[in-house]
């Protein structure tokens, strides 16, 4: 945020130098009171901030000629100094089943993925937290892409924006948001969580809490700070194995958060009434996916409030793992229904498009 500048005229408009080396020009990702705060840097009353904010996000204005409610000299200044930007659409890869995977241009000349997912009365949006990813899971393809940074609370929220632009969404549209896309979240906490206020804020993007959800590997000191943000949506978790052993195997961040200290951190995790937390499985074919599995994940998850999805893993020619036959998922989901444990097989969308649970890294397939 810009500090000491003196943008006042003498009548009490703006003027003076440029804000793009003291703020940036892009004011996508900047919250009501950063905005506020903007305003009155700029000589203007508190509210024009409040005005800003509600433009930016609730009406999804980018040009401030628009702005019609604000004096002519502040949309005259913002639009010499300041944008709204919102990630742009590079390319575009269309399923079969109707997902949609976009490849989307962020600052600096990076790229991230998100995909947009319609069903009869609502829409999925599977959103990025970072470029790449560090976690390195082995049967995720967005590890093949390595870590390059985390994504700003504006570049996260814009990959709503932008789509939202791209298929004219309309604002009342049933929208679930999840941020499943490339990068682990909760590395990225504050962008996240800052994004996370923008998207559900009824005064900004207004998507409805409960239709946001944030999955992690299992980042247990972020876990715990996500269970006391004030404004949090849904967790979800991915398990993937059933010991550590195997857990370790495919996911290395397990041996710095063992299964062990990830489900006391689970149980100590302080849910809301009638809030449950939902962990993730994907299943592969000969490694997790066994009878004695199915009985050991029906111990890790007893006495939690929680649901289980089983995900049958989704291919491709560079990594060696295959999904579990049907078979065997509906066998593994029986036994943990038998003794409990709510257990739903999820099959992911956009698969011939690489678009699916796991294989976003960049890829031209479905052009």
């Amino acid at each position: 945020m810009a500090q000491n500048l003196d943008l006042r005229s003498q009548d009490g408009a703006p003027s003076g130098p440029s804000l793009r080396n003291e703020l940036g020009s892009n004011l996508l990702g900047m919250t009501r009171g950063e905005l506020e705060e903007f305003a009155v840097e700029l000589g203007q009353p508190r509210y024009r901030g409040a005005q800003l904010y509600h433009a930016i996000y609730k009406r999804r204005r980018r040009d401030f000629s628009q702005l019609t409610d604000m004096n002519r000299s502040l949309r005259e200044f913002l639009s010499a100094n300041c944008e709204v930007r919102y990630p742009t659409i590079e390319r575009e890869f269309t399923s079969q089943d109707g997902a949609v995977r976009y490849l989307l241009g962020v600052d600096d000349g990076d790229a991230v993925e998100a995909v947009f997912m319609p069903e009869e009365n609502r829409i999925t949006l599977c959103i990025s937290s970072q470029v790449g990813c560090a976690v390195d899971c082995r049967f995720c393809f967005t590890a093949l892409v390595g870590m390059k940074r985390n994504l700003t609370a504006g570049e996260i929220a814009g990959q709503v924006l932008a789509i939202a632009a791209a298929r004219a969404i309309p604002r009342h549209a049933r929208m679930n948001v999840v941020f499943m896309g490339q990068g682990e979240p909760l590395l990225n906490f504050r962008g996240v969580m800052k994004a996370v206020n923008i998207l559900a804020d009824p005064a900004g993007i207004g998507i409805v809490l409960k239709r946001i959800t944030i999955s992690t590997s299992g980042i247990i000191p972020r876990i715990r700070d996500f269970g006391c943000e004030p404004v949090r949506p849904k967790l979800a978790v991915s398990l993937n194995a059933s010991d550590d052993e195997q857990r370790t195997a495919i996911m290395p961040i397990n041996r710095k958060y063992p299964l062990r200290d990830l489900i006391a951190a689970c149980r100590a995790y302080p849910l809301r009434p009638r809030e449950y937390l939902t962990f993730e499985y994907v299943m592969l074919d000969g490694l997790n996916d066994s009878d004695e599995d199915a009985l050991r994940v029906t111990e890790l998850l007893r006495g939690l409030r929680a649901k289980l999805n089983l995900i049958p893993y989704n291919c491709g020619p560079e990594l060696p793992y295959r999904a579990s036959p049907m078979h065997r998922v509906l066998q593994f989901q029986k036994i943990l229904i038998d003794r409990q444990v709510p257990a739903y097989i999820r099959i992911s969308r956009g698969q011939d498009i690489m678009a699916a649970c796991g294989q976003l890294k960049l890829t031209e397939v479905g052009a």
